[in-house]
C-alpha cells in the first residue's frame, strides 16, 4: 500500500504473483469456518444420540409413574376384594358420586301420565334413585328400560340442571283380568298381557277365565253390553273348550250356546223380568237349547223339591203322609 492508502499491486494480480497470499487468506477463513461447524455438528450429535433417557424426561416423571402404578395396584386389589361392588351398591358409580358432591345429584323427579303404576315402580323401572346424578344419567337407556314395562306404551325423559328429571309416559289401558292355570294377569283390550295381578288396584276389571279367553275379550265385552240390566251382576266369563261362554252371575252359572250367545242372553233378560228366575234356588241356567231353558237347583232346593214330589205322589196314591 502506498502513502495514499492504495495498494501497490494490482487487484487483479498477474499470473504467478499475489496468488499465494490470497489463497492462504481464503484457506485460513475456510479452515476456521469448517472447524467451527465441525465442532457444532459434533456437539449436536452428542446431545441427540448420547444423552441418557433419564436426563431427557421432565423432572418428576418417575414419581408420577410410580404413583400411577401404585394406584393401579391398589384399585385392582380393591376390585378383586369385592369392596368395589359394595361401594357401587352403597354409593353408586364414582362419576355419580363426584357429580353429587358438585351439586348435580337428582333432587326431584316429576312424572306425568302416570295412572295405574306407582311412582316407585316408574323410578325402579327407569333405574333412577338417590345415587343417580343428572350429568351422567343415560336418558336413552332409562327410556329403553321404561318401554320394557308392558304397561308403558310411550315414554320420554328430560334433564333439567342442576337436579331435576322429568318423565313423561303414556300407559296402556287395562281392559280386563285373565285367569289361566290359577294365575291372574292384566290384559289390554286386544288381549295383550300388560301386567301381573299384584294387588287390588285392578279388582274392578272384568274377569275372563280359560285358554285363549284373552283373545276372545272383545266377544266377552260385547256379551256384557248385551246383558242389559244383568250386566252389573256378571262377575266372570269362562271360555269353555274354545267354543262358548259360561257366565257367572251372583253364584249362578249361565251356560250360553256357541251360536248367537247374545240372543240367548236376551231370553234370560226376559225370563228374569217376568219370573225372577235368578232369584230362585238355582245354581245353573242352561240356555244352549233354543226351545227350552234347563235349570239346576241347589242341593237344598233339590232335596226339598224331591220331598215335595214324594209327598204329592203319596197323596195321589192315598197313602198316609
Amino acid at each position: 500500500m502506498d502513502g495514499g492508502g492504495r495498494f501497490s499491486e494490482s487487484l487483479n494480480p498477474a499470473p504467478g504473483r499475489g496468488t499465494g497470499v490470497a489463497a492462504r487468506f481464503a484457506a485460513t477463513l475456510l479452515g476456521r469456518f469448517s472447524a467451527r461447524n465441525s465442532s457444532r455438528a459434533f456437539s449436536v450429535r452428542r446431545i441427540r444420540s448420547g444423552q441418557p433417557w433419564a436426563e431427557r424426561l421432565p423432572r418428576g416423571t418417575g414419581l408420577v409413574a410410580m404413583s400411577a402404578a401404585l394406584a393401579g395396584i391398589s384399585m385392582a386389589g380393591f376390585v378383586a376384594s369385592g369392596r368395589y361392588d359394595s361401594f357401587l351398591v352403597e354409593q353408586g358409580r364414582p362419576l355419580d358420586v363426584i357429580a353429587r358432591l358438585c351439586g348435580f345429584g337428582v333432587k326431584r323427579v316429576t312424572i306425568t301420565g302416570i295412572s295405574r303404576m306407582y311412582e316407585r315402580e316408574v323410578l325402579a323401572a327407569a333405574g333412577i334413585d338417590w345415587r343417580s346424578s343428572v350429568p351422567f344419567l343415560d336418558v336413552t337407556e332409562a327410556r329403553a328400560r321404561l318401554l320394557r314395562v308392558p304397561l308403558i306404551a310411550q315414554a320420554s325423559i328430560r334433564k333439567i340442571y342442576p337436579g331435576d328429571i322429568v318423565i313423561t309416559q303414556v300407559e296402556r289401558e287395562p281392559a280386563a283380568l285373565w285367569q289361566k292355570d290359577g294365575v291372574i294377569t292384566v290384559i289390554a283390550a286386544d288381549g295383550t298381557v300388560i301386567d301381573a295381578m299384584r294387588d287390588d288396584r285392578y279388582a274392578s276389571l272384568p274377569l275372563v277365565v280359560g285358554d285363549n279367553a284373552n283373545a276372545k275379550l272383545p266377544e266377552y265385552l260385547a256379551l256384557i253390553a248385551a246383558a242389559g240390566p244383568l250386566a252389573d251382576r256378571i262377575k266372570a266369563g269362562t271360555f269353555v273348550s274354545g267354543r262358548r261362554w259360561t257366565l257367572k252371575l251372583d253364584g249362578v252359572d249361565v251356560r250360553l250356546p256357541e251360536d248367537d250367545p247374545a240372543g240367548a242372553l236376551a231370553r234370560l233378560v226376559r225370563l228374569e223380568g217376568r219370573d225372577r228366575l235368578l232369584e230362585k234356588d238355582i245354581i245353573a241356567v242352561d240356555l244352549r237349547m233354543p226351545d227350552r231353558v234347563v235349570v239346576r237347583l241347589t242341593e237344598e232346593a233339590a232335596a226339598a223339591r224331591a220331598e215335595a214330589q214324594q209327598a204329592l205322589l203319596k197323596k195321589k196314591l192315598g197313602a198316609p203322609t
